[in-house]
């Protein structure tokens, strides 16, 4: 409290009383802002925590994720007293029990549900949970019970099919968990490239879109789609909703507004070599690829419903992201589903689609992108507009790029691994050095191979580099391999 930074800070927040309580402030259940720093989260953790919050109230950005401190973590059904009852309960139930990685925790759940959830769970859909949200990891025969593991479940051969399918075939994905944002009014392009650190998609496109902060790191991993008729969507990881929009909130200009659709607006996504054949037996719209290409969105019909259509997909083979109304979503799946019937569509999870992005070295939010990590590190640069007048994070985001490599780059490898795979931070070996670490890993069901993606030191990342990772204990073997080892060209998503 002698940095008066901090003090400044918090005679602005907080409403005192007369005895100099804090009645009332932002961080919520914490009375005295002193303990804010020591028991937020113990004191063995105060010392941590307390820099967080000083680099938070100062800084307006803490230089660690602090995401797992901050209440965008929960939504407004987290203030549900049953919620918390039992979300609580579990916890201390489990305080000293291990959870394992594939294992399915039951307090809160199941919540909120996308209008297709019987009759998915009717098909075999065993679900996890995304902010409240119920969402398929995989579909099953009706007695499968699934073993909590370290290594590769009993769900192994499940996934596999899934992946089969899609690299073979086509199938069917509900992604009601994605968080989608409607960005509209006569200033959205202004400000959209104003918060966008990547260049805006011309009208029936769509773009890959990283959001920096003010500290030129990483605030997201987006796409951004130019319906052609003033209306913008940000798309990008449901459990952000909260987090993202209190972002866009914060830097909103006049003339825009954002609005969280997320829950208003579902869908599936079709993907694999028969997706466009599926989507053509139910659409009047020319879906060739020179009518309807890769990255392209169209407002067109499928079946009974007028439907907002992108062409991209997160498995990396051909894919169009179908998004229709809550109403909708049942007849949207019933359509799709009949119409590839002869044509063998089969339903997939997440589970799958985490073991093709491997595949094609895709990282996601959470593990490859994070608050704490900067463009170069993940090569997220190669996205950013540096011909840009102005964006937030804009003179941080240069400093970085003129100056030394950073510590750690991103590189995908490849493990030796028998029985089970690298699921994130794993340590990465060099000749007895530690020299990295594993950000997501899993097994490449396509290429048959254990795979990991990775932040590595510079000198190392090149293709062919003998390394070695900790897998459950057990040290393993392994390469750094060339980015993207299925389809390295990407000729399937454009086909």
């Amino acid at each position: 409290l002698e940095n008066t930074g901090i003090r400044k800070w918090v005679n602005g927040a907080f409403t005192f009383s007369p005895d100099g309580n804090p009645l009332v402030g932002p961080v919520r259940g914490v009375r005295n802002y002193w303990l804010a720093c020591g028991v937020m989260a113990g004191f063995l953790q105060g010392g941590g925590v307390g820099k967080t919050l000083a680099e938070w109230m100062i800084h307006g950005e803490p230089e660690a994720d602090a995401y797992s401190m901050d209440i965008a973590r929960y939504g407004a059904f987290a203030s549900n007293k049953d919620y918390i009852k039992q979300t609580t309960g579990q916890f201390y139930s489990r305080r000293f029990v291990m959870t394992y990685p594939n294992e399915q925790l039951w307090a809160g759940r199941p919540l909120k549900m996308s209008p297709a959830y019987d009759a998915m769970t009717e098909a075999g859909c065993r679900w996890g949970a995304s902010w409240g949200l119920e969402v398929p990891l995989y579909f099953a025969p009706k007695d499968f019970v699934e073993t909590p593991t370290l290594k590769r479940s009993n769900a192994q051969d499940i996934v596999a099919a899934e992946c089969k399918a899609t690299r073979e075939s086509v199938t069917l994905l509900d992604i009601s968990g994605f968080s989608r944002y409607e960005v509209t009014g006569p200033n959205a392009e202004a400000w959209l490239d104003r918060i966008m650190a990547g260049k805006l998609p011309k009208p029936g496109r769509a773009r890959l879109a990283p959001m920096l902060g003010e500290n030129g790191k990483l605030k997201g991993d987006l796409t951004v789609f130019n319906w052609g008729d003033g209306t913008w969507w940000v798309m990008g990881s449901y459990y952000l909703r909260q987090w993202h929009m209190r972002w866009f909130l914060s830097h909103l200009d006049d003339g825009v507004s954002v609005r969280d659709i997320a829950d208003a607006t579902v869908g599936f996504s079709l993907n694999g070599p028969k997706a466009r054949e599926v989507l053509s037996r139910v659409t009047n719209a020319d879906v060739s690829n020179a009518a309807f290409p890769f990255m392209a969105c169209r407002t067109i019909d499928v079946g009974l419903i007028r439907a907002k259509v992108g062409r991209l997909s997160v498995c990396g083979e051909l894919g169009y992201e179908i998004n229709c109304s809550a109403a909708e979503h049942i007849a949207l799946r019933r359509t799709l589903l009949d119409a590839g019937k002869d044509l063998g569509i089969k339903e997939i999870g997440f589970n799958a689609m985490l073991s093709l992005r491997l595949e094609k070295s895709f990282g996601i939010w959470t593990t490859e992108f994070r608050q704490q990590y900067t463009p170069r590190m993940t090569a997220m640069d190669r996205w950013i507009d540096w011909q840009k007048p102005d964006f937030v994070g804009r003179k941080a985001a240069m400093a970085e790029r003129d100056s030394a490599p950073p510590q750690f780059v991103q590189a995908t490898i490849e493990i030796d691994a028998a029985d089970a795979d690298a699921s994130g931070y794993e340590p990465i070996w060099s000749n007895g050095a530690r020299v990295g670490y594993v950000t997501s890993g899993g097994y490449g069901h396509t290429l048959k191979k254990s795979l990991a993606m990775v932040l590595i030191e510079p000198t190392l990342a090149k293709p062919g580099t003998a390394l070695s990772v900790h897998v459950v204990g057990v040290e393993r073997k392994a390469k750094v391999i060339a980015p993207s080892p299925y389809d390295p060209e990407g000729k399937v998503l454009r086909a």
